[in-house]
């Protein structure tokens, strides 16, 4: 933590957590924004659905390859510095996407797209801790988390609307909006909190090495997949909406802010829960509260597509339910993995996004394509990401005792 902390953000609590919440609102605006129009832009490229999957599994890779050096380069140039240069590469990346005139073009800068949208949300996680000693900080993330929601669950209204009303190009202009707004609004109101004292040097060879060590950590390999891979399980269907929502559930593009309502209002609910048990309940329990939940719903979630037609009613409550376990333990593990090496907060935090966006980015091009046409399949593949977290996070808890 920063000795000076208390001296660097003067306005409330809330309004920071708001900052950096924004920060991370650029990530589900560049997926969720345009899925309402992938019909639309498959059809003016003349692409194929699978084409037009790699627009998403793309950006999560360019975004996980990112990862890896953006907080690392806030350990030693400065956090602000790094969120300033990501907002405009996010910018200038996405008035390619708008000026597309191929699925090759938008492919590439889709790419772009990711690899600087990561700078908001890995840098935004060391920021917190920066700031805030344990309890806070979980507070905080909590908060951020709350606030982060709002994103998926507007994003894809304004993308159908844009796409009703104007063109799918208007949804990438929209995308330049935000990143020019963030990159002022954080020019004009974002500190440097990393003490001058905690800058390392920056050595590739050295980093390489600091990284090398986190990979072969057991402990904090399984920290990050305990976090991570679970969200897939709920992520699945959101890389899966054109199909699961447009298709198996019979829902028009203008229909899909239901679906994300539904899950992001999960997350929204369990992070806010988080945040009010932060210091009363051990994270421990906390974390375990997060699997029991997302274990049980897993079990209901394959049985009723089993037994049951596809459908809203039933299928979004569950979704959101999901969602709700994932948020409410999240927050604990994050700040888990980031107090690993607590004296390269910004690295950890760059393994630890990069670990979790490689498996999103694997997921969406490898694992969607092959179940999105199952809703069964779907289901039993949802459990399974889970199953990854829940085996990860047992062992780990062992090893603790």
């Amino acid at each position: 933590m920063n000795p000076d902390a208390g001296n660097l953000w003067r306005a409330p609590r809330w309004a920071l957590a708001v900052l950096l919440a924004a920060l991370g609102m650029i990530g589900p605006f560049s997926i969720d924004t345009y899925l309402p129009a992938f019909s639309g832009i498959a059809r003016a490229l003349d692409a194929s659905p699978v084409q037009m999957q790699q627009t998403l599994s793309s950006y999560l890779l360019g975004f996980a390859l990112m990862n890896l050096f953006h907080g690392a380069l806030s350990d030693s140039f400065g956090r602000r510095p790094v969120v300033l240069w990501g907002m405009a590469a996010f910018t200038l990346a996405s008035v390619g996407c708008a000026l597309a005139g191929s699925i090759g073009q938008l492919v590439f800068w889709r790419t772009v797209q990711g690899m600087s949208a990561g700078a908001g949300i890995v840098v935004s996680r060391a920021i917190i801790r920066d700031m805030f000693p344990p309890s806070e900080a979980q507070r905080v993330m909590s908060q951020v988390t709350i606030f982060f929601g709002v994103a998926p669950a507007i994003a894809p209204m304004i993308g159908g609307f844009l796409f009703v009303h104007a063109d799918w190009h208007s949804i990438f202009w929209f995308l330049v909006l935000i990143g020019s707004s963030l990159f002022i609004a954080n020019w004009r109101l974002l500190p440097e909190t990393l003490h001058a004292e905690a800058r390392q040097p920056f050595h590739i060879g050295h980093l390489m090495r600091e990284y090398g060590r986190l990979v072969t950590s057991r402990r904090f390999m399984l920290l990050a997949l305990a976090s991570g891979i679970p969200f897939n399980g709920m992520f699945l269907y959101v890389l899966a909406a054109p199909v699961f929502v447009g298709e198996h559930l019979g829902l028009a593009p203008a229909q899909f802010f239901w679906f994300f309502c539904f899950s992001i209002g999960g997350i929204m609910g369990g992070a806010w829960l988080s945040g009010r048990l932060a210091g009363k309940v051990r994270p421990r329990q906390q974390i375990r509260y997060g699997f029991v939940i997302m274990g049980v719903i897993s079990i209901i979630n394959v049985s009723l597509n089993l037994l049951l037609p596809p459908s809203p009613i039933w299928a979004f409550p569950v979704i959101s339910a999901f969602a709700f376990g994932w948020a409410l333990m999240v927050p604990v593990v994050t700040l888990l993995v980031l107090d690993e090496v607590p004296e390269r907060r910004g690295l950890a935090s760059s393994l630890q996004a990069c670990i979790g966006s490689a498996a999103n980015g694997l997921v969406a091009g490898l694992v969607t394509p092959l179940v999105m046409h199952s809703t069964v399949a779907l289901a039993f593949t949802s459990m399974g990401m889970m199953g990854i977290g829940l085996l990860s996070w047992q062992t780990i808890k062992r090893e603790m005792n």
